[in-house]
């Protein structure tokens, strides 16, 4: 039987009790911790997402930098944070905040230099954190040295290429593409942005007609393999421990099931494992029953992609989304998609899940929420078996912010990209920048909370998110590597971690109650929580309650 066997529909039948119509039920056999395909310390990752322009600013000009990043780091050991993803630091015209890549092995100035750089490094693994950068191989800026000089050569295919002949004969250009704005005559085929040539890695398939397209094992796309494992030796050699790794499903074009573009991230780990053992790959895919597969340690739930276009993600947080005090949402559309999942990659990898990120995630706290309902997300979040990833500023409960000016490229996604809010002081002490030279300006809000603040408060959100994330690290029962029991996927979620900690937030604003099958419950204690209340083989749940419940061994 897999570490988590599933039965869909209403035959399944927990031990000693009637199945629940409806609810996905899991094994509840005791399992070995995993260590997936290679990593011995993902699958116990508490994952910091940290966006470096708005962290820590210690220079003065109002932009976040690596000594900032290094004179935060005991924070975030104190947190419980093991592992850390910045965002792009790397020279850029900054068109897409540092995704537009000018040269993939330097540090733009504004962040500091390579030597910062093994300082966090350093600083960071003596106090047990690791770092992951970002890999951006789908394409560069278009003043990346590479596209630069393939706009005077014609015969250099770096970046997927259009010749005048190739293109429609009425002057109009194919989908993607961009006219060429050199020398070379033609059109170049963009990523996201006209400023993002997309690197050549080839096309799955032939089509006559679009003779520009070149198979996976031409010239151009080996060269660029092997560029990539240049760039992550650069960097892996300076001691940093893997790559997120951005649009990882879009490489190989017109791929479909993503066969070669498997193949093409197959042989980077295939390569990494051979070099730098012990370092991993997370996608930025969205479907971790495919990318695993592909070679990933880790991809993440995200709001596009993967199944029903980021269903599982979006049905939690954003549409109709389960964690809303009106509680009309679902758990069940995740937890399905979670176990179809992990039942296919096995031990080969894991699942992740952020609540918000930099990018189209934006934050728990979005304009809708209240306060009062984030700690039964936190509880879900940092107790179900994947790993968790935190964005920076979410563990205080920093808010999306409306209103602000499009900054280098963000297209609406400044709102979650403000300075962290550290103090009560000038700029929220992110910097000592006047406020108008700021990255972005600080939420003007004057009950915004902050760190310091919040540390003060043993009853804040920032102590809540401390104590879950050491319950889950001393009691492997909560990871990712012991089994889980869904008693309702409702309100209130209700779940048996490790056949030990029983589960169940609430994020609704009206009372609920549920039985729970398992006759330990009379004698639980609670290890944390607010507004549960146990009654006999049941329990009572207030509105936006949460607890978790030691049943004992």
């Amino acid at each position: 039987m897999s570490r988590r066997s599933f039965l869909l529909g209403t035959s399944a039948a927990l031990a000693g009790a009637a199945a629940v119509p409806g609810v996905v039920h899991a094994s509840s056999s005791r399992t070995a911790r995993l260590r997936p395909g290679g990593s011995s310390w993902l699958a116990d990752a508490i994952l910091y997402e940290l966006y470096p322009q708005s962290f820590a600013d210690t220079d003065g000009d109002g932009i976040g930098d690596l000594a900032g990043v290094l004179e935060r780091l005991d924070y975030l050991d104190w947190l419980g944070v093991d592992t850390v993803w910045m965002n792009p630091i790397f020279p850029s015209p900054l068109t897409d905040a540092g995704y537009d890549i000018s040269d993939y092995t330097g540090v733009h100035p504004r962040y500091g230099t390579a030597d910062d750089v093994v300082a966090v490094v350093e600083a960071a693994r003596r106090r047990g954190i690791r770092i992951l950068f970002d890999l951006v191989a789908g394409h560069s800026s278009d003043q990346h040295p590479w596209f630069l000089r393939s706009l005077e050569d014609e015969t250099d295919h770096r970046y997927i290429w259009a010749s005048p002949e190739q293109l429609p004969g009425d002057g109009s250009l194919p989908e993607e593409f961009v006219a060429s704005p050199g020398p070379r005559p033609g059109a170049f085929y963009m990523n996201y942005y006209e400023t993002q040539p997309a690197i050549n890695y080839g096309y799955a398939r032939s089509n006559p007609d679009e003779p520009w397209r070149q198979p996976v094992d031409a010239e151009g796309p080996r060269r660029n393999r092997e560029a990539m494992r240049e760039i992550m030796d650069h960097w892996l050699s300076m001691g940093i421990s893997g790559f997120r790794c951005d649009m990882a499903a879009t490489l190989v074009k017109d791929d479909p099931g993503w066969v070669e573009t498997g193949k093409l991230w197959g042989e980077f780990r295939s390569w990494l494992e051979t070099h730098h053992p012990g370092a991993v790959m997370v996608s930025e895919w969205g479907d971790p029953a495919t990318s695993v597969p592909a070679g990933f340690h880790g991809d993440f739930y995200l709001p596009v992609n993967g199944p029903g276009d980021g269903a599982p993600w979006r049905s939690l947080w954003r549409d109709d989304p389960y964690f809303s005090a009106s509680g009309t949402g679902t758990a069940s559309t995740f937890v399905r998609a979670w176990s179809e999942a992990t039942d296919t990659i096995g031990g080969a990898g894991v699942t992740m899940m952020p609540i918000a990120n930099h990018d189209s995630a934006t934050r728990l706290n979005d304009g809708v929420r209240a306060a009062e309902e984030f700690p039964a997300a936190w509880t879900f979040l940092l107790t179900w078996p994947f790993v968790p990833t935190l964005y920076y500023g979410e563990e205080i409960g920093m808010r999306a912010v409306p209103g602000l000016p499009d900054v280098e490229g963000s297209q609406g996604r400044q709102n979650n990209r403000t300075p962290m809010q550290w103090d009560d002081g000038p700029n929220a002490g992110f910097s000592d920048a006047p406020a108008d030279k700021l990255y972005l300006p600080i939420d003007p809000d004057p009950a915004r909370p902050t760190v310091a603040a919040q540390i003060g408060d043993p009853d804040s959100l920032l102590h809540l998110v401390r104590r879950l994330i050491r319950l889950r690290k001393h009691h492997p029962e909560l990871g990712v590597g012991s089994d889980v029991r869904v008693l309702t996927d409702g309100y209130p979620l209700t779940y048996v971690r490790g056949d030990r900690f029983l589960v169940t937030v609430n994020p609704s604003r009206d009372a609920v109650t549920v039985d729970v099958p398992d006759e330990r419950i009379e004698h639980a204690h609670r290890v944390e929580g607010r507004g549960v209340r146990i009654g006999g083989r049941g329990l009572a749940v207030d509105g936006f309650g949460y607890a978790i419940l030691d049943l004992g061994r």
